[in-house]
């Protein structure tokens, strides 16, 4: 197949020709990945959503504190949604497969670095990350998230944007693995917060913890309040 014919892995169903005319087209993808991403998720109870790096080894600290937080999550009645790739969200879709529960993965075609992991028994997979995003949202009751990269950072922010902004009603969401996360709180209290770049208030939305056991009551807590 000659390089102006071929079709590169996660490239777009609805290419913009020179016209522009495969902008409209897109739309019809767009769409679809909506409709069947709801219609799957339209059962699901109540979830929530661990993050964390496909990168870190399964016998790692980080991935043995996410397999045990989904088991617990899943023995108290709540549904495990991760990413759907290998490392953190593995474990976390291992956890609450082991223990009986529903386990759901997100999965996003890249190039590289993103395999489906064999633990979910939900499987969804995604072209569009935006898509993706707004999934993890709609359906999770609470976010934890693990030592991760870039991906995991985006995750994080864009859900406190959403939260400080009042675009979605504010959830429990916490930072797991204080030695990793202190360097960054450390920098948003020293730098975002005394530069008044936030509010004290927003502090307020995430709670740094290495207990999968105080995860688990504050989210059953903040349920029953709700």
């Amino acid at each position: 197949m000659s390089e102006k014919n071929s079709k590169r892995f996660g490239d777009d169903p609805f290419p913009i020709n020179a016209l522009g005319a495969g902008e409209s087209w897109r739309m019809f993808s767009i769409m679809s990945e909506f409709v069947k991403a709801f219609t799957a998720m339209s059962d699901a109870g109540p979830c929530v959503s661990i993050f964390g790096s496909a990168r870190s080894a399964p016998d790692s600290p980080d991935c043995r504190m996410a397999e045990n937080l989904a088991r617990l999550l899943a023995q108290n009645g709540f549904g495990v949604i991760s990413g759907g790739g290998e490392g953190v969200m593995a474990a976390a879709n291992k956890g609450a497969t082991e223990a009986g529960g529903l386990s759901i993965g997100l999965n996003i075609e890249l190039p590289h670095e993103q395999m489906p992991n064999p633990y979910a028994n939900l499987q969804l997979d995604f072209h569009y990350f935006f898509i993706r995003k707004v999934v993890f949202v709609k359906y999770s009751q609470a976010y934890v998230v693990l030592p991760g990269g870039f991906g995991t950072m985006d995750e994080l922010f864009e859900a406190m944007t959403l939260i400080q902004t009042s675009r979605i009603r504010p959830f429990p969401t916490f930072l797991m693995g204080s030695d990793y996360w202190g360097g960054l709180v450390g920098w948003i209290k020293e730098k975002m917060l005394a530069e008044k770049y936030i509010s004290p208030e927003d502090l307020d939305i995430f709670t740094i913890t290495d207990s999968p056991e105080e995860v688990v009551r504050a989210i059953k807590k903040t349920l029953v309040l709700r």
